[in-house]
């Protein structure tokens, strides 16, 4: 990896950090079509292994707001999808994955700016965690589908429960990643390398966090998405 590459990067993931730091999602959907753009192989495992200490510092930060039903429905859902994803990855070929990964951004934001609001039930958390599995694991984008199941809830609740979802599902997809042989440590060095970039953009949400105008950030987060994701499929 190149010096600009990796200082592109850097300034990436600590304005994803920041923005999902404060709003409680964005990270994937801003990190995971630059990634794309810049390197194809980084996807997913650079994204999951990124994310995982932005994850542990919100839902520490917001453990008090955590919906921990929902969070039990949408985790094991997610967890039972997990192989699905692995699936998915495998029978996308490695030169169409930043294709696949475009798509897909630009599919979530789409949805996620079209969906209507609702009163999440069972059905709404099972599903979102299924989808979150399989994109997650293929991509490392899966934050829509947990957006639009909180999206009318209380700030901090998104920002705590989607953390620890995004948490738990990070670790499993990593894990079962690397078991099958489908991960690069390189990447996860890469990822840490990172890490005072990530913690920089964390920091910079606590001080602005609690007053953001949550409406605001997702429209500018999903606005972001679809412009990447189509430059992302444009470039294939």
């Amino acid at each position: 990896m190149t010096t600009e590459t990796l200082a592109v990067l850097a300034v990436t993931v600590t304005a994803a950090a920041f923005v999902q730091g404060s709003s409680g999602l964005g990270f994937a959907l801003i990190v995971a079509p630059v990634a794309g753009i810049l390197d194809p192989g980084l996807l997913p495992v650079f994204v999951l292994a990124s994310m995982i200490p932005l994850n542990v510092y919100v839902a520490w930060r917001e453990r008090a707001s955590l919906d921990l039903r929902g969070a039990s429905w949408i985790t094991g859902a997610r967890l039972a999808a997990t192989p699905g994803g692995l699936a998915l990855l495998l029978l996308i070929p490695d030169r169409a994955i930043g294709l696949f990964t475009g798509a897909a951004t630009v599919l979530a934001a789409v949805v996620s700016l079209a969906a209507p609001a609702f009163a999440p039930g069972r059905a709404a958390y099972l599903g979102a965690g299924a989808v979150t599995g399989l994109t997650e694991t293929a991509t490392g984008v899966g934050g829509p589908p947990l957006a639009l199941v909180y999206q009318h809830r209380p700030p901090a609740e998104l920002r705590a429960t989607v953390a620890v979802c995004f948490l738990i599902g990070e670790i499993a997809s990593l894990g079962l990643l690397f078991a099958t042989g489908e991960g690069r440590a390189e990447d996860l060095g890469w990822a840490a390398l990172l890490v005072p970039a990530i913690a920089a953009g964390a920091w910079a949400s606590r001080l602005v966090h609690h007053r953001i105008d949550a409406r605001r950030m997702r429209l500018f987060v999903l606005g972001f998405a679809l412009v990447s994701g189509l430059g992302l499929i444009l470039g294939m």
